[in-house]
């Protein structure tokens, strides 16, 4: 699954992600299921009713963060059972915001309002990270940017994206190694070894009567030194 664009409760846009979107598309199948998220946020009551349908959902929910997840979808990207990022992504929490009209009785009563809402996302932060509730309302206070690794080190996710294709050993053995002193030794010794036994062999083909040695050393006496060398 795809959660990419903008969380809103209606779809005004065609990247709009609803819950209604989002509920039809998690429930057509059953099995663990994959969130790939790349999206500014949006309506927190959104966010809220699609965390709760993942932190139901009765199978393992994988979440892969491939661009951002900021504000409401970093809070839908806490329900997942296992968070990863890539190494380029980001998260972002920051205290909800709101708009209101009216006397100084509205405005209070809009400033209570987004307490209790911020009460209730540092739920779902402290559930996945297990931090305090003081440090993480201090973060929000902050509008705090994270990279991978410091989401990770700070537990809001689990680990980074890598890439599978360059983990695997090549066949020569551990890529790191390919460009060793060593590697490049016992290459050089195979080669010689390899020469030093056609020559041998096709000095016994030749059947020749043993000669003085014209270059310092016989096929026999170079062979047990590569011998040497290579082990």
């Amino acid at each position: 699954m795809f959660l990419n664009g903008t969380i809103a409760e209606e779809s005004w846009f065609d990247d709009d992600i609803t819950p209604e979107l989002f509920k039809s598309e998690l429930f057509a199948e059953c099995g663990p299921v994959t969130v790939w998220i790349n999206s500014p946020g949006g309506d927190c009551v959104a966010a809220s009713r699609i965390y709760s349908m993942l932190m139901d959902y009765k199978d393992s929910v994988t979440i892969k963060i491939d661009g951002i997840a900021a504000s409401a979808a970093s809070v839908i990207a806490m329900a997942g059972t296992n968070v990863l990022m890539a190494p380029t992504a980001l998260m972002m929490i920051h205290n909800p915001a709101t708009m209101a009209f009216g006397n100084s009785e509205e405005m209070q009563k809009a400033i209570e309002m987004l307490s209790e809402v911020k009460e209730s996302i540092m739920n779902a932060y402290e559930i996945k990270t297990s931090l305090s509730r003081a440090k993480i309302s201090h973060m929000m206070d902050e509008e705090s940017w994270m990279n991978a690794n410091k989401a990770v080190e700070l537990g809001f996710a689990d680990g980074i994206l890598t890439d599978e294709k360059r983990s695997q050993p090549t066949e020569d053995g551990d890529p790191s190694f390919i460009f060793s002193t060593n590697a490049v030794r016992t290459t050089l010794t195979n080669k010689l070894m390899s020469r030093a036994k056609q020559m041998a062999a096709a000095a016994h083909i030749e059947q020749k009567p043993a000669e003085p040695e014209s270059h310092g050393r016989s096929v026999d006496e170079l062979m047990e030194r590569l011998n040497l060398i290579k082990n």
